[in-house]
Parts: structure tokens; sequence; C-alpha cells
């Protein structure tokens, strides 16, 4: 056991020295976006059933803001990095900001509404008398 602690440890003064980026400032503003994460997703979702676009479109950017904090942080802080690295991050970022454009750009069609139909309706083929 004491074997892997002094390797985690050596790993992450590599980590400082060698690339600018403190694993544990990384772990805790990986772990503070998470409730944001989370709550934002729930409240996103949310939105969306209820078709409130303006909702969707704050929770949405709370949500990617909550994702990419972490790796912004190594984008920003990080030095010394290999290209590939920088690669990565940008296209998760940038993954995640063109998903958000085009979710929010997706209007429901017609037939998808239709099709949904009024809870309160019986139905065409279903006698609504009981």
């Amino acid at each position: 056991m004491q074997y892997i602690l002094s390797r985690i440890a050596a790993l992450m003064q590599a980590a400082r020295d060698d690339y600018g980026v403190n694993p544990i400032v990384f772990l805790v503003i990986y772990l503070i976006s998470v409730p944001f994460f989370y709550y934002s997703l729930l409240r996103t979702i949310r939105a969306l059933a209820k078709k409130l676009g303006k909702e969707v479109r704050l929770w949405s950017a709370v949500f990617l803001c909550a994702t990419a904090a972490p790796f912004l942080y190594v984008l920003f802080f990080g030095r010394n990095l290999t290209w590939w690295v920088y690669g990565i991050i940008i296209l998760l970022i940038g993954q995640g900001v063109f998903s958000l454009v085009r979710k929010l750009q997706v209007k429901p069609t017609a037939g998808a509404k239709e099709s949904l139909g009024n809870p309160g309706d019986a139905g065409p083929d279903k006698d609504s008398r009981g």
C-alpha cells in the first residue's frame, strides 16, 4: 500500500513540475462542478419537457460550463503539454458547444407534436364516456 501511495505522490509532483498542473486543484474543480453538472442536466431536461426555450439555453450553458471547467483549468494553466492534449481538450469543448448549438436549433416537427396527443383525450377509437 505504501508503494502505491508513494507512486501517486510522485506522479502528482511530476504533473506539477513538468506541466504546471496541480492534480489536487483539478480534482477540486472537478468535484465542485459535479453538483452543477447534475442539477443543470436535470433542469435542462425539465425545460425541454415543458418546451421552455430560454431555460433550455440557460441550463444547457451551465451544463457545458460545468463539464468543461476542469479541462479549461488544464488548457489555461498547463504548460509543456504535448500538442495532442491541447487538441483533445479543444475537440471535447468544441464538440460540447456544437452539440449544444445543434440541440437548441432543432425544433419539434408538427407530426411529433400530434403523435403525443392531448393527455385528456380518449382518442378516436376509445369511448370517452367510460
